[in-house]
């Protein structure tokens, strides 16, 4: 009797999901663009524009990965970096703009440059009609994935900043050196007001590396041998720009390493001290410890947080174009300077 109970609810698990598909809307290309100028996204903006868009995001993005694992790392911090100030406007690609602040400095040209080839790629096939906004969120997820991470759908219809973020909305980046509560408080301005969200982003970490300066110094001998190899590659005079991985055990593979890492080297100043103080403050503990313990609710939550990042607006909202080539304006537009 359970087994037909279990057949008979699968089927109707079927039915339900074709019905979902079979009445998915139409969207028309100029209603696309309306939609998006109405700061409504969907996970079908692109449907009947580009229907091939995912499949030639996710092929570049692996075939740039076998060539170059970094830029899992690269295109996660690229996205946080775009997203964070004013919303995922792909403002962070202009060239001669926001990435010349301090906030960025480190951001992979490598990464910049992958979304440009993208851009380019799937204009060829659909003409312009996806954003450099949307190809930077796509490509990053799918690097996310690509490296072992999870899998989930994100909202499409972003359109392109004409102008960088203004330096004073680029300083709102946290840097490495920030306390909970600071971090706490600028994920709460943008919106990030639970803490899941901030531990599950920080997990990124997991995959790329960051330069010796941003560690703090290590509490006392080192006194196992993972700890005497990172700290190796800081202690030598003039290393303060070497770059170290962040997760030492796989540093090239999404996954829940490092929060293990977290709870076993806490206080230690082998990992970066933002990341430190969440595995002792309380409000943010339990979620490092839990995420330590199973990577299915790490990887979850990650995807969740993902996607609510990328769907932060700045105040102007989603306005703008799609550009033409990713490093640059259109023509037509003016780019107006950084306050």
């Amino acid at each position: 009797m359970s087994g037909r109970v279990f057949v008979l609810a699968a089927a109707v698990g079927v039915l339900l999901a074709a019905a979902a598909v079979s009445s998915r809307p139409v969207v028309p290309l100029a209603t696309s663009r309306a939609a998006a100028a109405g700061n409504d996204l969907s996970v079908y903006f692109h449907v009947d524009s580009c229907p091939q868009l995912e499949t030639i995001v996710r092929s570049t993005v692996d075939a740039a990965l076998q060539q170059n694992v970094r830029l899992t790392a690269g295109l996660l911090r690229l996205f946080f970096h775009d997203c964070f100030p004013q919303g995922c406007d792909a403002s962070i690609l202009l060239d001669n703009g926001e990435r010349d602040l301090p906030p960025n400095v480190g951001l992979q040209q490598e990464a910049v440059q992958l979304v440009e080839d993208i851009r380019a790629k799937v204009h060829a096939a659909c003409g312009p009609t996806v954003s450099c906004a949307d190809i930077t969120v796509l490509a990053t997820r799918d690097a996310v994935s690509l490296s072992g991470g999870p899998s989930f759908t994100v909202p499409l219809g972003r359109l392109d900043s004409a102008a960088p973020a203004s330096s004073n909305d680029v300083f709102t980046l946290p840097p490495p050196t920030s306390t909970v509560d600071q971090l706490l408080s600028a994920f709460a301005s943008k919106n990030l007001s639970d803490p899941a969200d901030l531990v599950a982003l920080s997990g990124a970490h997991t995959v790329g590396k960051a330069r010796c300066s941003s560690f703090g110094a290590v509490a006392g001998p080192a006194t196992d041998d993972i700890t005497r190899c990172v700290t190796a590659t800081c202690s030598a005079p003039g290393s303060s720009d070497t770059l170290r991985d962040l997760d030492f055990l796989t540093p090239a593979v999404f996954d829940n390493l490092y929060f293990i890492e977290l709870t076993l080297k806490k206080n230690k100043g082998v990992m970066l001290p933002s990341d430190q103080g969440l595995v002792t403050d309380p409000r943010t503990s339990w979620l490092v410890q839990g995420f330590a313990d199973n990577h299915w609710w790490f990887f979850d939550q990650f995807g969740t947080s993902m996607i609510k990042m990328s769907q932060l607006k700045g105040p102007q909202g989603n306005v703008g174009e799609i550009r033409r080539n990713c490093l640059r304006p259109n023509t037509n537009s003016g780019v107006a300077a950084t306050a």
